[in-house]
C-alpha cells in the first residue's frame, strides 16, 4: 500500500489499489509501480549477494597458496622451522634489559628506523620522533601487503607478518628503556642525555610513568603477531601438501 504517490507524492490514494486503481493525479497504476519496485528490491539484493561473493573469492585465492612441488614444500617447511626457532628465541630475550638490541635483525630494522625519521621529518617533530618506530613498521606491512595483492603469494605475506612481529619486538626494550634509561643510543650515550624516542613521546603524552607497562604491553603484542605468522604458514604448507599440483 502507498501512502503517497510514487511518482508524483499525491495524497491521499484509493484505499483499494489493486490493479486498475491508478493515482488520481498523475494516472499511474498503483499496483504496477509496487511491482517494479518489488523487482528493484530484489536485483539490489542479488547485487549485494554477487558483491560479497566475489570478494569471498577473492579473499580465499589470497589466502590459499598457489600449487607447489613437493620440493618447493619442503624448502618452505625448512624455513618455516627456521624461522620459529628465531621467532621463539627473540621473544624468549628480556626486552627490560634490551637484550633484543644486541640481536642481528635489529640492524637492519634499525636502517628503516632511520630512515622513517627522515621522511617523516616534513609532518612536525613530533611525527618526526614518530617516524622511527613508523618507518620500522611499516616496511613489513609493506612487504606483506606487496605478497598479497601484487603477487598474490600468501606465504610470502606470512613471512613478512613475522618480520612485522619481530619489529614490533625490537620495539618494546626502548618503550621500557623510557622510564630509566639504560641502553646505548646511535649517539653513544643513554636517553638521559636526549634523542631517546620514546622519553619524548611518552612525556608529550603524559604517559613516562607507564613506560614499563607499555613496554611489556607491545612485547606481548609482538609474540602474538609472531605466532600468528607461524602458524599462517604453517596452515598454508599443509594446505599446499594435501593439494599437489594437478
Amino acid at each position: 500500500m502507498h501512502e503517497r504517490c510514487p511518482k508524483c507524492g499525491h495524497t491521499p490514494l484509493p484505499a483499494d489499489q489493486a490493479l486498475p486503481a491508478a493515482c488520481p493525479a498523475c494516472g499511474v497504476i498503483l499496483a504496477k509501480v509496487g511491482q517494479v519496485a518489488t523487482a528493484r528490491k530484489r536485483l539490489d539484493a542479488a547485487d549485494d549477494l554477487l558483491d560479497l561473493d566475489l570478494a569471498g573469492s577473492r579473499f580465499a585465492q589470497l589466502l590459499t597458496p598457489k600449487p607447489l612441488s613437493r620440493a618447493s614444500i619442503a624448502g618452505y617447511a625448512l624455513l618455516l622451522a627456521g624461522l620459529a626457532i628465531w621467532g621463539v628465541r627473540l621473544m624468549a630475550m628480556d626486552y627490560r634489559t634490551g637484550e633484543l638490541v644486541q640481536s642481528l635483525i635489529h640492524l637492519p630494522l634499525l636502517i628503516f628506523h632511520e630512515a622513517g625519521h627522515v621522511i617523516f621529518r616534513l609532518l612536525g617533530d613530533w611525527m618526526m620522533v614518530l617516524g622511527g618506530t613508523a618507518g620500522q613498521l611499516l616496511m613489513p606491512v609493506i612487504i606483506t601487503v606487496a605478497f598479497l595483492r601484487q603477487n598474490q603469494d600468501p606465504l610470502g605475506a606470512a613471512v613478512g607478518l613475522w618480520l612485522l612481529g619481530v619489529s614490533i619486538l625490537d620495539v618494546a626494550p626502548y618503550q621500557y628503556d623510557a622510564l630509566e634509561p639504560k641502553l646505548m643510543l646511535l649517539s653513544g650515550g643513554t636517553g638521559e642525555e636526549g634523542g631517546h624516542d620514546w622519553i619524548y613521546l611518552f612525556s608529550s603524552l603524559g604517559l613516562l610513568g607507564k613506560a614499563h607497562l607499555l613496554g611489556g604491553l607491545t612485547h606481548l603484542v609482538g609474540s602474538m603477531v609472531v605466532l600468528l605468522s607461524l602458524a599462517w604458514m604453517a596452515w598454508l604448507i599443509w594446505t599446499a601438501w594435501r593439494n599437489p599440483p594437478g
